[in-house]
């Protein structure tokens, strides 16, 4: 029996496949690493190199979702309380350090809430939200949620209404100039002319 391209049939299959096989059904492929052209056999390897005899598949690269995917309460419930804490704390300008004193808690205690490593229990919550002077509903909401509350009472200052509405049109540069204008107001300084 004579194998086609110069393949034995000794090299190709073992002898009690070839006879199982007419030589007109055996499939005939070529190596891309080494183009050795070859039968194929049952582990779908070249003889000569050892690599696949299959063509690759193309890479199926992740789809982006344009709706993020609900998250499940009870996995990311300790989450969204460290996102509250985290927050609400950098909201009332106050360090790790800071907010244990006012609790009573060792430092590593907030930082363990903060990265979901501890779940403060009904009495920490109270002393949290009291600490950062919130309610306890606060901690426990969802952050766009919190947002939204707090946004909502930014608004509702006529003051900060109307400043809000103008900051949309500045650029870097001026809200920045802006924005030491009113440290120094509220600071008690003036700028002198000159």
């Amino acid at each position: 029996m004579m194998a086609p391209f110069g393949v034995t049939a000794s090299q190709s299959m073992p002898e009690s496949q070839l006879q199982a096989v007419p030589v007109t059904e055996r499939e005939v492929l070529r190596c891309e690493s080494c183009k050795l052209v070859q039968f194929r056999n049952a582990a779908d390897t070249c003889r000569r190199c050892k690599k696949s005899l299959l063509p690759e598949q193309p890479k199926v690269e992740a789809v982006i979702a344009l709706v993020p995917e609900p998250t499940a309460r009870t996995a990311e419930g300790g989450l969204q309380v460290a996102t509250a804490v985290r927050d609400l704390r950098h909201v009332r300008n106050l360090s790790q350090r800071q907010l244990a004193a006012r609790m009573g808690v060792p430092r590593t205690y907030i930082s363990k809430i903060e990265n979901g490593k501890a779940m403060p229990t009904l009495s920490s919550l109270d002393r949290l939200a009291r600490a950062l002077q919130v309610d306890i509903s606060a901690l426990l909401r969802d952050a766009p949620t919190r947002h939204q509350d707090e946004t909502a009472v930014l608004m509702g200052d006529p003051f900060l209404a109307e400043i809000a509405k103008y900051a949309a049109h500045l650029n870097a540069t001026q809200k920045s100039i802006f924005l030491n204008h009113v440290r120094e107001l509220a600071q008690g300084r003036t700028r002198r002319s000159a």
